[in-house]
């Protein structure tokens, strides 16, 4: 049976990824894909900005702007991948209303389309949300839906609401007539159950700040937002009676345990008390970041989200690499 037949006639949601640049998003955004293209399901994996990151972390040829299967999950599930080109979008945009047909490409010819998204950038934000969102919505001829889950690799924190709240930016362009329409229509897609805007931050100050506000634009916007993804955790090495040792500089009691270990003799100037100054000057950058670690922990839980955890991957994101945070996901929870 096709991972098609499969798909439950329940409303597809719409996972809208964003995170303050260097998170990691469009990692997140993959695996979260994958996650949910788990059990015989359908996801689409959508870029938006042009970076082309979802087809280096797929390890395939650039995306074109067509809905492409780039992998395969185990139980049949698929995910495709499409690259939003904002042109292309609009000249989908003027065949569908206007029926312009070569008129439309003429004007791409003479950069007509081009000028109308740089006057009008509110446009071409609904053109990008409004094909992510049609993809939601779509069915096959016999009415099941096409994708169980459409997820978007969003711009980043600081860019995101604007972004979104595509029926404001908008608002001074048409007030009636297809534009508004298309952007009435998008709006009441990203602001149903059936969206969620989950923000990816690593335990950092600058990165777990952005998040607050960024939850806190959001709700303001009256956008939904869906959980908070803590990326590239390094794992704590050292336990409460160690950070304890490190911050009393209790140096005569490391020198012991070096010596203990086998690696020389704890007495003033042996081998073991060399060690003992940069071994120290290690662990209080480690306890340092753990302390940090805790009060960014502390700032997130504080917002009343769901909260997962993905660690970090020590020799970079491969495709292994990137099943293995979907298989992470999984076992937090994140289903389809």
């Amino acid at each position: 049976m096709s991972a098609q037949q499969h798909a439950a006639p329940d409303p597809t949601r719409l996972h809208i990824v964003t995170g303050k640049g260097g998170t990691g998003k469009t990692t997140v955004a993959a695996a979260l894909a994958l996650a949910l293209a788990a059990e015989g399901r359908r996801t689409l994996l959508v870029e938006v900005e042009g970076r082309g990151g979802i087809a280096q972390l797929f390890e395939t040829e650039p995306l074109p702007y067509e809905e492409r299967r780039i992998a395969i999950v185990p139980g049949g599930g698929e995910v495709h991948a499409l690259a939003i080109d904002p042109e292309l979008a609009l000249l989908d945009y003027l065949e569908m209303f206007y029926k312009l047909g070569r008129a439309g490409r003429a004007l791409k010819k003479l950069g007509a389309i081009d000028f109308a998204t740089t006057i009008a950038p509110g446009l071409r934000d609904v053109l990008l949300t409004g094909k992510a969102c049609e993809a939601v919505r779509r069915k096959d001829k016999a009415g099941w839906r096409v994708y169980d889950a459409v997820v978007m690799d969003a711009p980043p924190t600081g860019r995101i609401t604007r972004f979104l709240n595509v029926n404001d930016e908008v608002a001074g362009l048409a007030r009636f007539g297809p534009i508004y329409n298309q952007a009435q229509a998008v709006m009441r897609v990203l602001k149903s159950p059936e969206t969620a805007v989950h923000l990816v931050t690593l335990l950092e100050e600058m990165p777990v700040q952005e998040t607050v506000d960024g939850v806190a634009e959001l709700r303001a916007a009256g956008l939904p937002v869906g959980a908070v993804v803590v990326n590239m955790l390094r794992p704590v090495v050292l336990d409460d009676e160690a950070v304890r040792a490190v911050a009393e500089d209790r140096r005569a009691d490391v020198a012991k345990a070096l010596s203990q270990a086998g690696l020389g003799g704890a007495r003033r100037g042996g081998h073991a008390e060399r060690l003992v100054d940069p071994l120290l000057e290690q662990a209080r950058e480690h306890a340092e970041r753990v302390v940090l670690e805790r009060r960014g922990r502390a700032e997130i839980g504080g917002l009343g989200l769901p909260v997962h955890e993905l660690g970090l991957l020590g020799d970079g994101v491969d495709l292994g690499g990137l099943y293995r945070l979907a298989e992470s996901l999984r076992a937090q929870g994140v289903r389809g």
